[in-house]
Formats: C-alpha cells, structure tokens, sequence
C-alpha cells in the first residue's frame, strides 16, 4: 500500500510536516482544516493577506473576481483561481497552481504547481506535486451505498474508518478527460491515466491505467 513518503515529496507543500505525522495519506484528511487554521496565522503578513477570516491569499495570487474562496483556505504564491471557481473550504493550495473554470475544492491539499484548470471536482483527496487532472476529470469521495470506503491493492483491503475519502494522487500523475477517481482511489508517481478511464484501487508507480485490468509499465 503506498504511503505518503512513497506518493509525494514534501518538500513540495506547506502542509509537509503536517504530513510526516501519518502514514498513509487518507489519515490527514481528519484534520485538514485545523491544520489550515493554525498554519494561516504563521504566515507572514508581508506576503500573505487574511481577506476574510480564515482565508489567506498570497499578494502574488490571482484570484478572479468570481471565484468563491470558503474559509478555511490557503491561496499560494503566483496561483491562478479562475472565473467561477468554488473553493468551498479546507482547502491548501500550494504555489503555481490553477485552479480553473468552475472547478470545486473541498478538503484537499494541493502540492505545488498541481494544475485542476477544467470543471474538475476534488473533494476529500491530495494532488502532489505537478499533479494535473484532464479537462471533466473528477474524485468521487462518497460510495452509491454510503457505506465506509475500503482502499483496496490486489488482495490487501484497508479500512479507513471513514464515509468521505476520495484520492490521493502523487507527483507527476496524469489524470486523462472525463474520468472518474471512485473512492480511495491511490495513484503512484510518474503514472498516467487514459482518458474516460474509470479508476478503483492502487495504480502503481511508473504506470500507465489503460482500462481496468489494463495496467502496463512504462518503457
């Protein structure tokens, strides 16, 4: 099962020590938004605006005049938050990201220059670094039967105690058009997902997810 030291590099977040503290990713996200409160109020105030509270943007951010941003939220250095974006709280988004046109955030984390540019949903999830979701493509956070969101790796299962769990996307990942992450979907580093892909479970590193059951190496 990938852990967060094997996902993503935290050298590449604000939330990084935050995330030393788990193990596996889907435990940080109990705490995503007190974490995001104490962080704001470190920040320093010669780069960081407070422009309602709990909300921080980066005086290098920027935020389009019809983008929503729900407390808590952290905006980063140099990071676009385009025409109708809802941010609608919990939300870490690192440096050179964008986040595009009616595109939706809710308890997440967002490495640096993670790119969710095209009516894209990410709730209850973490993107690392240079993470870029397709144009449509979405993380299902909650089952049809509502039931708690098992993470499964061939014959492995975890339980992870929770309702809301959506995906955790490391470094470099590729998510194609229109597809769907179910949830406690986890993608290794470097991997690739074909577009209208419908994706459960772990893909591993270095990979590229054709279809289900259609999982090849790169070369």
């Amino acid at each position: 099962m990938q852990t967060i030291e094997q996902l993503f590099d935290l050298q590449r977040s604000k939330a990084g020590e935050y995330l030393r503290s788990f193990v596996y990713p889907w435990e940080a996200l109990e705490s995503i938004s007190e974490f995001i409160c104490q962080l704001g109020k470190t920040l320093d105030k010669s780069e960081y605006t407070e422009i309602s509270p709990n909300v921080w943007v980066h005086r290098q951010a920027q935020i389009a005049p019809t983008a929503y941003l729900g407390a808590p939220c952290i905006i980063g250095a140099k990071t676009e938050v385009r025409h109708c974006a809802f941010i609608r709280g919990s939300a870490l988004v690192g440096e050179n990201c964008v986040v595009g046109n009616s595109v939706e955030l809710k308890n997440v984390i967002l490495f640096d220059n993670v790119q969710v540019p095209h009516y894209n949903y990410v709730g209850d999830s973490i993107l690392g670094f240079k993470a870029h979701m397709g144009a449509g493509s979405i993380t299902s956070n909650v089952k049809s039967d509502k039931s708690l969101v098992t993470i499964k790796d061939g014959n492995e299962i975890v339980r992870t105690g929770r309702k809301k769990v959506g995906a955790f996307v490391g470094d470099f990942v590729e998510v194609g058009c229109n597809s769907v992450l179910n949830p406690g979907t986890v993608i290794g580093k470097n991997a690739q997902v074909y577009p209208l892909s419908c994706v459960r479970g772990v893909v591993k590193e270095n990979c590229i997810y054709k279809r289900q059951g259609d999982v090849v190496e790169k070369r």
